[in-house]
């Protein structure tokens, strides 16, 4: 479960922005800030089901988004790649090409926040 939960809240940063406002609320209810569906419909003063139903939808657009634009899987792959070349250059002491990961890093960084 966590590991999905850490997925959810991963597409959600990336995908925020092509959901309703509602849809956005659930989920950062449900995901991030742990609410239990019975928490969120009583906030909302809807069923249980009905939240159920509509994180449950959301999390497939999310999904669907995902298998189209691949984002998060872009993002994974360049995180990943610069784990991989810091660690060629950790184990040839290029300072030069080190200072070039870690400005890369930086840009990566700032496109995420």
């Amino acid at each position: 479960m966590l590991e999905k939960t850490m997925r959810m809240n991963a597409l959600f940063d990336f995908y925020q922005p092509l959901l309703t406002k509602k849809q956005q609320k659930y989920v950062q209810l449900y995901f991030l800030d742990d609410y239990s569906l019975g928490e969120i419909a009583d906030t909302f003063d809807v069923s249980r089901q009905a939240v159920y139903d509509n994180i449950r939808r959301t999390e497939q657009m999310l999904e669907e988004y995902e298998a189209k634009l691949g984002l998060y899987y872009k993002y994974m792959e360049r995180h990943n790649l610069y784990q991989q070349l810091r660690g060629e250059l950790e184990a040839g002491d290029s300072q030069r090409l080190s200072a070039v990961v870690t400005r890369l890093e930086h840009l990566e960084e700032e496109g995420t926040e």
